[in-house]
C-alpha cells in the first residue's frame, strides 16, 4: 500500500488552522488513513495553542447559514450543514440566529458544532445547554468538536486521494501486462509473490502519543494552569481494586511524573505502548503548591481502564479553581 501525501494546502481545508496545517505537512507521508487521524488527533490537542485553535473555529461559517465562497472547506461545511438547513423553519432558522449571536458575543467565537446528520432542532438544543457553561470549558469543548470535523474531513480527502492513487497504480499494471505480453517468452514463466513484489507492511507503532495524557485550566483565571506538578499512579495492591473506606498503603505505584507547561499540558507520564495495561489508575495534581490560598492540597483523580478499552486513548483534564474542580474523559 502507497504511503499517504497531505500538503499544507489540503490540511487547512480540513482544519482552519495553519499551525496544524503545518504540522501535518511536516508529518506526511503516513502509512495510512488510521495513522493520519492519529497524528492529526495528537497535533490539533498537544501541538496547537489557543490562537490555533481560535483560528479553526473562525474558518467556520455561522450555524444555519450557507457559506457563500466555493472553496473546498465552504463547500465542505454546506455539505455538513444539509441535514439541518433541510429540517429548519424560518422562524427555526431565526432562532438559531439569534442565539448563535449571544453565543459569539458570550464566549467571543462561533458556536462549533460536528453538524453532519444534525437536525437543526438538535443543534439548537446543543447551542442552548453549551450557553450555560464557563467559557474555558466551553473552549475545550469547542476544540473537541472541531477535531470532530478534521477527522471527517480528513477521512473523506484521505480516502478519496487513495482511491485516485489506486486507479492510477491499476492503468500502470495495464500497461506493464502489455509490455509483458510482447515479451512472450518473459510473459509464460512470470510469478509474482504479492508479499514479495509491496514488500512487508513496516511494523509502526499506532500511537503518536501515551495512552493517558492531561492538562490543567485555571478556570477562576481563564487561563492554562501551568507548572503544576503531576503524577500517574497505577493500583498493584493485594485487593483487584482500591475498595472505598479500606486503608490502601502500599497499593499504589508511580508511573511516570511531571510539570504542566504554559499551555497547561502534561509532559510524558508513561511509556508510548500500543496496549495499555487494564486496571485503576490514578492521576493526581499538586495544587496547593500552585494556589497555597486554596481549598485543595492536592486533587487525585481515580478512574478504570478495562481489557475492550485498552487501545483507546485517556485524556484526563482537571479544571481547577481555588474552591472547585471537575474533570471528565476526553479525547
Amino acid at each position: 500500500m502507497e504511503e499517504i501525501k497531505l500538503d499544507e494546502k489540503q490540511a487547512l481545508a480540513c482544519c482552519g488552522s495553519t499551525q496544524f496545517a503545518k504540522q501535518m505537512a511536516m508529518a506526511s507521508p503516513f502509512p495510512s488513513l488510521d495513522h493520519a487521524i492519529s497524528a492529526a488527533t495528537d497535533i490539533w490537542f498537544n501541538k496547537v495553542d489557543v490562537n490555533g485553535w481560535l483560528e479553526a473555529f473562525a474558518a467556520h461559517p455561522q450555524i444555519g447559514e450557507s457559506p457563500s465562497s466555493h472553496t473546498t472547506s465552504a463547500q465542505w461545511s454546506k455539505g455538513e450543514q444539509a441535514t439541518a438547513l433541510a429540517t429548519a423553519t424560518d422562524s427555526g432558522l431565526q432562532e438559531l440566529s439569534n442565539w448563535n449571536a449571544q453565543y459569539r458575543q458570550k464566549f467571543g467565537h462561533v458556536f462549533l458544532i460536528c453538524a453532519a446528520g444534525r437536525s437543526a432542532a438538535e443543534i439548537l438544543n446543543e447551542l442552548k445547554n453549551r450557553y450555560l457553561n464557563r467559557p474555558i470549558l466551553e473552549l475545550e469543548i469547542a476544540a473537541q468538536e472541531q477535531m470532530k470535523v478534521t477527522e471527517s474531513r480528513l477521512r473523506k480527502l484521505l480516502s478519496a486521494k487513495a482511491k485516485a492513487d489506486s486507479t492510477g497504480s491499476q492503468y500502470s499494471m495495464v500497461g506493464v501486462r502489455k509490455a509483458e505480453v510482447s515479451n512472450l517468452h518473459a510473459v509464460s514463466h512470470c510469478t509474482i509473490s504479492h508479499e514479495g513484489f509491496l514488500g512487508k507492511a513496516p511494523q509502526v507503532q499506532t500511537r503518536t502519543r501515551p495512552p493517558i495524557t492531561t492538562h490543567v485550566l485555571d478556570v477562576s483565571r481563564g487561563s492554562p494552569g501551568a507548572g503544576i506538578e503531576v503524577h500517574l499512579e497505577m493500583w498493584k495492591g493485594s485487593q483487584p481494586r482500591p475498595l472505598f473506606g479500606e486503608i490502601d498503603i502500599g497499593g499504589w505505584v508511580l508511573q511516570g511524573s511531571s510539570t504542566t507547561d504554559k499551555d497547561g499540558r502534561s509532559g510524558q507520564l508513561m511509556s508510548m505502548v500500543d496496549a495499555l495495561s487494564p486496571g485503576v489508575y490514578r492521576i493526581s495534581f499538586n495544587t496547593g503548591k500552585y494556589c497555597p490560598e486554596g481549598f485543595f492540597p492536592y486533587v487525585s483523580i481515580v478512574f478504570e481502564i478495562r481489557e475492550t478499552q485498552k487501545f483507546e486513548h485517556f485524556h484526563v483534564p482537571l479544571l481547577l479553581s481555588p474552591f472547585s474542580f471537575a474533570t471528565y474523559r476526553g479525547s
